[in-house]
C-alpha cells in the first residue's frame, strides 16, 4: 500500500498542462463525494492530499501563486459542481420560464465559490513552506477562505469539510466544542496527513497514513463516549407532531390548490394526541399563506386540531410599511388556544434571506437584465426579519428557523435567551430527489449538536425528522413520502462549549495552525 501511494505521489509530481488541470478537477469532485448522501470519506482522504501535491508542484515552479490559484480553483470547481449541481433543479419547476437559467446557475455558482478555494491555494503555494508544517499553513489558509465563503454576501457555508462527518452522530460530536468550522480544520489536517512527510520517502508516507487513521478513530471514539454519557431522554410534558404533506412544488405554488393543500395538512395533523403535556404540530415552510388574514381558517384549525396543540407553521404574511407599501415576509406563525379560540399569538420573520430566491441583490441591475421575476411577491421579494428569536406558547420555549437559516452556525437563538428546542420549517421540493435535501437535513443536525438542543424539522417533501440534542436522529420521513412523526420532545442538554464561546475555539485552532505552518517551518529559504 505504501509503495502504491509513493508511486501515485511521483506520478502527480510529473503532471503538467491539461493533465494537471484534469487531476485537480477530479480530485475536487472526488472529495465532494464525502458529503451527504454518499459519505465516501476515503475519497476526501484522496482528494485533499492530491490538492496538497499539486500545490507542492506549483511551489517548486515559476509563478507559484498563479499555478497554485488555478490548481485550487479547478479543485473547488469540481468540488462545488458535484456537491451543488442540484441548484439547477429549482429552475425546472417552472421550466417554461426559467429553464434557460439552469446551466448558468449550475456552473456559475461553483465557479464563484471556487474563487475562495483558489485564493487559499495560491497563497499556500506562495507562502506555505515545503515541510510537514505546510499542511498546517494550508489548513489555516483554506479555512480562512471557507470562513469568508460562509459570511461574504450573506454567506453560503454549504458542504464545509467538517460536514462530511454529519452522517453519523458519533463522528460529529466534537462540533459541540469548536463548531463546524473547527471540525472542518481538524478534518483537513487529518485528510492531508498522508502526504505531510512525503520528503521522508516510504517511511514518511506510512507515518502520515497511520496518523490519519489513528486521528479518525479517536474522533469517532470520543464521539461514541460523549453519546454514552448523554443517553436519549425525553420530556414528559411535551410532544411534537411533524407533518410532511409531500405536495409537488408546482402544486404548492398554485394558488388554485391552496385550499386542497391546507386540507391535506389538516388531515395529517388530526388524531388522538399522546396523553399529557403540550403538543406542538409542525407544518412546513409556506404551508399556509396569509393564514392570519382568514378568520374561518383559524376557526377551522381550532375545531380540528388536537386539544392543547400549538400549531407552528410556515406562512407568508404581509403588512403595510411606513410608506404605505405592502411588505411580504417569509414567516412562522404560532397558533395557540386563547380565551376566544385559537389565534395567532406570535410571528417569526425569516432574517437570513436567500439571494436571488427571496430577494434580489443589486435590484436595479437585476431588473434591467429582466431577472426581477426570480423573487416572489413583487419586485423586492421578501422583507428581512429582525433576527433570531426565542418564542413561547405555553410550553417549552423554542427557536424558530426557516429553510437554510439552519446551515448557519451560531445564529440559532438570542445569546441571552436559550430555548428548550429548535423548530425548523423548510421546503426543499424545489430541488427534487437529489443530494440537496439530504445535505440540508444533515447540516441541520450539526446545529443540534452545536447548541445541545433537540430539533424538530418539517419539510414539505422531505427530509423531515426529529433530532435529539446529541445529534441522534430519533425519527425520519424519507424524501417524497407523505407521513407524520408523533413523538415526545427530547430533553435539551446543558449549554455546550460552542454555544457559550461561539467560534473562539476555532480561531484559537486557526492561530495555532498558522503559527506551526508559518513560524515553525524551517524549509523556506
Amino acid at each position: 500500500m505504501t509503495a502504491g501511494l509513493r508511486t501515485l505521489i511521483d506520478a502527480i509530481d510529473r503532471l503538467s498542462g491539461w493533465r494537471r488541470a484534469g487531476v485537480a478537477f477530479i480530485a475536487g469532485a472526488a472529495a465532494a463525494t464525502a458529503q451527504a448522501p454518499f459519505y465516501l470519506l476515503p475519497l476526501m482522504a484522496a482528494g485533499f492530499p492530491t490538492l496538497i501535491l499539486l500545490i507542492d508542484g506549483a511551489r517548486d515552479g515559476e509563478r507559484p501563486f498563479r499555478r497554485g490559484f488555478w490548481a485550487g480553483w479547478l479543485f473547488g470547481f469540481g468540488y462545488f459542481l458535484v456537491s451543488l449541481f442540484w441548484v439547477g433543479f429549482a429552475f425546472l419547476v417552472q421550466a417554461e420560464e426559467f429553464a434557460w437559467m439552469a446551466p448558468f446557475a449550475v456552473s456559475g455558482l461553483p465557479a464563484f465559490l471556487a474563487l475562495f478555494t483558489g485564493l487559499a491555494c495560491g497563497l499556500s503555494a506562495r507562502y506555505g513552506g515545503a515541510g510537514w508544517t505546510r499542511i498546517f499553513s494550508f489548513g489555516a489558509l483554506y479555512m480562512a477562505g471557507e470562513y469568508a465563503r460562509g459570511h461574504i454576501l450573506t454567506g453560503l457555508p454549504w458542504n464545509l469539510p467538517g460536514q462530511a462527518l454529519a452522517g453519523t452522530a458519533a463522528g460529529a460530536q466534537s462540533a459541540a466544542w469548536w463548531g463546524v468550522y473547527g471540525l472542518s480544520l481538524v478534518i483537513l489536517l487529518i485528510a492531508t496527513a498522508p502526504v505531510a512527510f512525503r520528503n521522508e520517502g516510504p517511511r514518511g508516507v506510512r507515518k502520515g497514513a497511520v496518523i490519519a487513521v489513528a486521528a479518525t478513530a479517536a474522533i469517532f471514539a470520543i464521539g461514541a463516549l460523549r453519546l454514552a454519557l448523554h443517553p436519549p431522554a425525553d420530556r414528559p410534558d411535551a410532544y411534537v407532531r411533524i407533518v410532511q404533506p409531500n405536495i409537488p412544488q408546482r402544486e404548492k405554488i398554485d394558488s388554485d390548490l391552496w385550499q386542497r393543500n391546507y386540507e391535506r395538512q389538516i388531515a395529517l395533523s388530526q388524531g388522538a394526541a399522546p396523553s399529557g403535556g403540550v403538543g406542538f404540530v409542525l407544518w412546513p415552510e409556506n404551508a399556509v399563506p396569509v393564514i392570519d388574514e382568514v378568520p374561518e381558517g383559524l376557526a377551522d384549525i381550532s375545531q380540528r386540531l388536537p386539544k392543547n396543540a400549538v400549531l407552528v407553521t410556515g406562512a407568508v404574511r404581509r403588512e403595510t410599511g411606513p410608506s404605505g407599501k405592502t411588505l411580504y415576509y417569509n414567516s412562522i406563525s404560532v397558533i395557540a388556544e386563547t380565551a376566544a379560540g385559537r389565534a395567532t399569538i406570535a410571528h417569526y420573520d425569516k432574517h437570513h434571506l436567500v439571494p436571488f430566491g427571496e430577494y434580489l441583490p443589486l435590484f436595479s441591475l437585476m431588473k434591467a437584465l429582466g431577472l426581477s421575476e426570480l423573487t416572489p411577491y413583487g419586485d423586492d421579494g421578501f422583507t428581512k426579519g429582525k433576527g433570531p428569536q426565542t418564542l413561547r406558547a405555553g410550553g417549552p420555549a423554542f427557536a424558530p428557523l426557516i429553510c437554510y437559516e439552519a446551515i448557519f452556525p451560531g445564529r440559532i437563538h438570542p445569546r441571552a435567551d436559550r430555548p428548550d428546542w429548535i423548530a425548523t420549517v423548510t421546503n426543499d421540493s424545489w430541488f427534487g430527489d437529489s443530494s440537496g435535501p439530504r445535505q440540508h437535513f444533515d447540516q441541520a443536525r450539526l446545529r443540534a449538536i452545536e447548541t445541545g438542543l433537540p430539533m424538530a424539522r418539517a419539510a414539505n417533501s422531505g427530509v423531515s425528522g426529529l433530532i435529539d440534542a446529541a445529534g441522534r436522529v430519533r425519527a425520519r420521513i424519507p424524501l417524497y413520502r407523505q407521513g407524520v412523526i408523533d413523538a415526545a420532545l427530547p430533553e435539551r442538554l446543558s449549554e455546550t462549549l460552542y454555544a457559550r464561546v461561539g467560534d473562539l475555539l476555532f480561531w484559537l485552532l486557526m492561530i495555532s495552525a498558522a503559527f506551526i505552518g508559518f513560524c515553525l517551518d524551517r524549509t523556506r529559504g
